[in-house]
């Protein structure tokens, strides 16, 4: 089983930019204008919010089995001091 690591948060505020040409609606642009929106913070953000939501929706389903598996053995075997604890 793969571990899930995001590192994008980290990484984001010295990461090298690199140009791009994006195609927005212009009226959103006029109203992010004149609301001073950075527009390139504004997607940096959304696309690493969709980056790891797709990220982790892959290694759930990469992981799906090995997870379904463990939780029949905990289910069937319970885990370390279950019998005991007093909880």
């Amino acid at each position: 089983m793969r571990r899930y690591v995001s590192q994008m948060a980290s990484v984001s505020s010295r990461a090298r930019k690199t140009p791009t040409n994006l195609s927005l609606r212009a009226d959103l642009v006029q109203r992010a204008k004149s609301l001073k929106i950075n527009l390139s913070s504004v997607v940096e953000s959304a696309l690493e919010s969709e980056i790891r939501t797709r990220e982790q929706a892959a290694w759930l389903s990469e992981n799906r089995d090995a997870i379904r598996a463990y939780n029949d053995r905990v289910r069937r075997e319970e885990v370390f001091g279950d019998r005991i604890r007093r909880f």
